[in-house]
């Protein structure tokens, strides 16, 4: 069976490596070498989020804070 998650992901930019790490609170944290400009960060956050989950990158969706370090972020096709 296969459904959605959301998730509530803080990222911090031009960081050394690209990471994701889940937090004690039920939040993640990605961090992305990638600039937040021109939408790049986003770009590296969906790219990072669908490979962790094992999804396509049409499957990762930036709800709210597109334009924010604080997002939340859909991700579609989960299998559970």
């Amino acid at each position: 069976m296969r459904g959605e998650m959301l998730l509530d992901v803080k990222v911090k930019p031009n960081a050394r490596k690209n990471e994701l790490i889940e937090q004690a609170d039920g939040t993640w944290v990605a961090s992305v070498t990638a600039s937040p400009v021109d939408g790049k960060a986003n770009e590296a956050v969906i790219r990072l989020l669908a490979d962790h989950f094992r999804v396509p990158k049409r499957a990762v969706t930036i709800e709210l804070g597109a334009s924010s370090r604080r997002k939340r972020i859909r991700i579609d096709g989960i299998k559970s």
